[in-house]
């Protein structure tokens, strides 16, 4: 049985593990490096974009020597499988991100506007003061769609072409992404580097999961992916969150506040505004692609 084999194999069972028990309770290897990114930005945090790149450098290729080392000490077969699977478990996300999602449907189908918006965060950056539940609905779809990609399809596809490595570098960029890819006045240029990684690891999951959701949900999917998925202004997000605008009937995007800078994306889909039974659309919609994404690495590896 050859390595590459094995490798598929312990993608699938990764998966697998992460649809029976999500993100680990305990000692989350994501959390542990979102805190030595920390320590590390504490210690070359400036205002400059060069700055910027030697802490993504250093942390990213700290992510890949890892996950070489990994490889290197998983030779045998079955070894190399669980240790893999073990890798995959960790750094996928889908799971939790439903069971997030469903929670935040839960609280809106009790009318709880106030606890939904203080777990929105949970979520995503966006500033939930004064969303109404219809508000929150549509900013909860659109973190489901585009967490799809971010958190299930893109590190199995990254597993799929390089390993435990591409495993480990695709976290830690997208951790990065989201501890300093922001446009504020402390990361518009210390962030600019860890931003532009995330997109570019993204750019082909993002259009693989957008034909996923194609194949789980129809030809309203691929119409208003072709159409609009190009208008968000993330090369990336707009693909995604545009195929599920289409596969679930509503219409995406809008005025949107984060910490007090107010975006106007343009909307996405024909349909109604996205409602509370949405959410729950949404999660099941994710969890189809992200399955798809499982089945087809495990048949064509």
């Amino acid at each position: 049985m050859s390595l590459m084999r094995v490798s598929a194999e312990g993608l699938v069972l990764g998966a697998v593990l992460d649809a029976f028990l999500g993100d680990p309770r305990r000692w989350h290897p994501v959390a542990g490096f979102g805190r030595v990114a920390g320590v590390v930005e504490r210690c070359v945090y400036a205002d400059s974009r060069w700055r910027g790149i030697v802490h993504a450098g250093v942390l990213v290729g700290g992510a890949g020597a890892v996950g070489v080392v990994l490889e290197k000490v998983s030779r045998r077969p079955v070894v190399h499988a669980l240790t893999t699977a073990g890798v995959t478990w960790a750094v996928l996300g889908g799971t939790s991100l439903g069971r997030e999602g469903l929670v935040m449907a839960r609280v809106l189908e009790r009318g709880d506007l106030e606890a939904a918006r203080e777990r929105l965060p949970h979520l995503c950056a966006r500033d939930p003061n004064g969303l109404d539940a219809a508000g929150v609905s549509r900013a909860v779809v659109e973190s489901v769609a585009e967490n799809t990609s971010d958190a299930s399809v893109a590190p199995l596809l990254w597993g799929a072409v390089a390993g435990i490595p591409g495993l480990l570098m695709y976290r830690a960029v997208n951790t990065l992404d989201a501890m300093v890819g922001y446009r504020n006045p402390r990361y518009e240029r210390f962030g600019w580097a860890a931003a532009r990684l995330d997109d570019a690891a993204n750019w082909v999951p993002a259009r693989v999961t957008g034909a996923l959701v194609v194949a789980c949900s129809g030809g309203g999917a691929w119409r208003v992916l072709r159409r609009d998925g190009r208008k968000h202004p993330s090369p990336n997000a707009g693909r995604v969150e545009a195929a599920f605008a289409g596969a679930l009937g509503v219409r995406l995007g809008g005025v949107n506040a984060y910490g007090g800078r107010v975006e106007r994306r343009p909307e996405m889909g024909d349909g109604r505004a996205p409602e509370v039974r949405d959410i729950r659309r949404a999660v099941r919609l994710s969890a189809a692609v992200t399955f798809a994404a499982a089945a087809v690495i495990g048949v064509l590896r």
